[in-house]
Order: structure tokens, then C-alpha cells, then sequence
């Protein structure tokens, strides 16, 4: 059965059948709402339903608790409409005509960045063209049908490759792998692009806020602003528990020379006295309301866990006056396999 989705305050809308999630019908329709995991954990997608009922599927139940169903939440990839709906949808906008492919890919260098992190370059077949918007990201089709989600950390105006920043988790079986086994020249299969997040076209001032490998899609965006010529203000706070975690300062820091008007202010939570570290320490949103009390002017861009991203959006939207729909974000979940490949 078919059902009509309308999105508020856009009035934009679409068709969505019962067997399609929300979002797998808004992109069917041709438009991006916020995104990012698509299996319920990170809550990016989470949105008011207005009017109509939904089927709210299988989700993590601390990305939606009971208390936000009851008052109407649901998370988009994964609730199903049982009728017509009216959904609270700040950010949308139309998709445009970048096509989603599925292509083999080559690791054409490996370099480890920390002792967690590793830099994949894959170089793509010559005779493919793939197109991506800065903040978009791939999945990493495996062997067994699952995938594995990472941002592109390149810039579009060099999409002959994609550059991967992948850090090691504990019991992961693509992550293992990629530490454990993975060679030069091997050859990797991807979806992609996918995701919503990207800069928005705006005259305020962009506050990049990154926790540890979320760092990857704000260099995407800040190398395609200086490739394009951008005079955009930009300011990174960019957080980690150690100095070993800004696994690219030297590449952020920069930027500060190459691009007009951006700033770069790396944060340690946990310094330790190997570090020698004489920066801003705690936590990286913290930092941010520290120097900006007052966000009623500027657009906010977060990358990170989903704690950090609910943590950074609740503090900067209820206390430096940032509107809820200045706020954008994409959250990083994590796959673990207790048998790794």
C-alpha cells in the first residue's frame, strides 16, 4: 500500500509504499534529509512525526528512548508508514543528479596515521566517472553481504581516488582486516556516494566540529573550499583524547595559510605529560562555547560518535542560542563481529 509522505516546514513530499523505510522513499523521491548509519544507531535521521502513524522497526533503543516515541520521534531509516504522514524536517534538500554506483576499487596506498587510525587511498577503474559532494561517504561492500560505512576525505575535484581515514575497533571484522591483512593493490568493492551531510550554501560564518576520525569528512569539505576558491569564515575545533588522535594536525593547522578566514583549534580531553601539551584542553564543543557564547549567527557542522554529536547539539542549541536547524551533523557508529576476518 502506498501512503504520501509531506515534510515540514518544506512542504515538500513523496511516496512511500509499507515495505520502504521513510528515508529509503524520501531518496527514492529524489531528496536528502539528514542521514548516516541506516541502521538506527546514530540518530542523525531521528524526526517528529506531526500527523499519521508509523511502523517504527528495529532500532537501537538508546538512540530512541521510550520517552521520545511517546512524544512523537522516530528514526527514519527504520520506521515505516501505516498511513499518510506529516513529518518535521528542517533540513532537505533535492538530490540533484549524482548518481549511486557500485564499483571495484584499488588500494593504491596504505599509511598508518596513529596507532588506530590507517589512511586508505583506492584508486577507481579509469573508465568510470564517480562524483561525490564534500561530506559525503562510501560503504565497503564485504565478502558476506555486509557493509561497513566511512566518510571520503578528499576533495570531489580530485575524485580520481578516495582517501579513507579507518580507525581500528576492537572486534571489528572489516577494521581487522584492513590492519591485519590488507596489501597495496588489493582490491575492495563500494556503494556510493551516500549521506546528506554536506556545507550548506549560507553567508554565516561555519563552526567544523570533528571527534577523532570525524576529521575525515570536514577535510573533504575544507580541501574542496580552498580547490573551489571559497571566502566562506571557517573555524575547526577539532577534539581527541590525546595528541596522537589529531592524527593530521599538521594538515588542518595548514589550512590557516591556504584558506582566508579559517582558524584551526585542536582540544585534548586526556593529555597525557608525553604529549607536552600546552593547547585547549577538554572537550572540543566545550572549547567552542568557551570563544563563541553567543551561535545565533553561525551554522555548526559535527562529526563524531553519536554521544558526542547529542552532547554538542543539546549544549550549543540550549545554551549558545545556535537555531536547531543551523545544526548539522554526521555520527559515526561502529560494527564489532566477535570473529574477526
Amino acid at each position: 500500500m502506498s501512503f504520501q509522505v509531506t515534510l515540514q516546514p518544506s512542504g515538500l513530499g513523496f511516496p512511500a509504499t509499507s515495505d520502504e523505510t521513510i528515508l529509503e522513499a524520501a531518496l527514492a523521491g529524489g531528496l536528502l534529509i539528514p542521514y548516516s548509519c541506516r541502521d538506527g544507531a546514530c540518530g542523525v535521521c531521528k524526526s517528529k512525526v506531526l500527523a499519521g502513524e508509523v511502523d517504527h522497526g528495529r532500532y537501537s533503543e538508546s538512540t530512541l528512548t521510550v520517552a521520545e516515541r511517546e512524544a512523537g520521534m522516530a528514526l527514519l531509516c527504520c520506521a515505516h508508514p501505516r498511513s499518510d504522514l506529516i513529518v518535521e524536517v528542517r533540513q532537505v534538500s533535492r538530490a540533484g543528479d549524482i548518481p549511486v554506483k557500485k564499483l571495484p576499487c584499488r588500494v593504491q596506498k596504505r599509511s598508518l596515521a596513529a596507532d588506530d587510525v590507517i589512511i586508505l587511498e583506492l584508486k577507481l577503474p579509469a573508465s568510470e566517472k564517480f562524483q561525490f559532494i564534500a561530506g559525503q561517504y562510501i560503504d565497503i561492500l564485504l565478502a558476506d553481504g555486509k557493509r561497513r560505512s566511512f566518510s571520503i576525505a578528499n576533495a570531489p575535484t580530485s575524485a580520481d581516488h578516495l582517501e579513507l581515514h579507518i580507525r581500528r575497533v576492537p572486534g571489528g571484522q572489516f577494521t581487522t582486516h584492513v590492519f591485519e591483512k590488507l596489501k597495496e593493490k588489493d582490491i575492495l568493492r563500494f556503494e556510493g556516494p551516500l549521506g546528506g551531510f554536506r556545507l550548506h550554501d549560507s553567508p554565516k560564518p561555519a563552526i567544523l566540529l570533528a571527534g577523532g576520525t570525524g576529521f575525515a569528512p570536514i577535510k573533504s569539505i575544507v580541501e574542496n573550499a580552498i580547490a573551489t576558491g571559497q571566502t566562506r569564515p571557517m573555524t575547526l575545533y577539532w577534539g581527541s583524547r590525546d595528541l596522537a588522535g589529531l592524527y593530521q594536525l599538521d594538515v588542518a593547522r595548514s589550512w590557516e595559510a591556504r584558506l582566508s578566514g579559517f582558524r584551526c583549534v585542536p582540544v585534548l580531553s586526556d593529555a597525557s605529560p608525553a604529549d607536552n601539551w600546552s593547547g585547549r584542553q577538554g572537550l572540543a564543543h566545550a572549547a567552542l562555547m568557551a570563544d563563541l557564547p553567543d551561535l545565533s549567527g553561525h551554522e555548526v557542522y559535527a562529526c563524531g560518535s553519536p554521544a558526542m554529536i547529542d552532547a554538542a547539539r543539546a549544549d550549543l542549541t540550549g545554551r549558545c542560542q545556535l537555531p536547531a536547524d543551523a545544526f548539522f551533523a554526521d555520527a559515526f557508529s561502529f560494527s564489532t563481529d566477535p570473529t574477526p576476518a
